[in-house]
């Protein structure tokens, strides 16, 4: 299928720093999809201090990996701090939700089944 592309939003053959293609807003999360469908979807956030997703469940598992910054991530009743560099697996099902202590940037990957 040449010619069809699969991810968008993000230049191809070409070296990014995947931080730098969310910026910070006053007040705001900032969000920039990068895949979006099954089996996986890829999506850059920005979050500004104070800023929060509330608790939720995925049908997919999903990934963070904390680009800038750092989240109080929370699985089930379990509270967790991520700092650049550092991931963790959110499993589905499970509800979790994050809380922005000071601005962070992330990239969150989710797999969903196919079947």
């Amino acid at each position: 299928m040449a010619g069809q592309h699969f991810i968008k939003n993000i230049d191809f053959a070409k070296v990014v720093e995947l931080a730098a293609l969310v910026d910070y807003q006053e007040g705001r999360v900032v969000s920039r999809t990068l895949a979006q469908g099954k089996p996986v979807s890829l999506t850059l956030f920005a979050f500004d201090k104070g800023e929060e997703i509330s608790a939720h469940s995925s049908p997919g598992d999903a990934m963070v990996y904390i680009l800038d910054g750092e989240s109080e991530i929370t699985i089930g009743e379990e509270k967790f701090i991520v700092k650049k560099g550092e991931a963790i697996v959110m499993p589905n099902g499970i509800p979790h939700g994050l809380v922005a202590k000071e601005r962070f940037k992330m990239l969150l990957i989710v797999i969903f089944s196919l079947g």
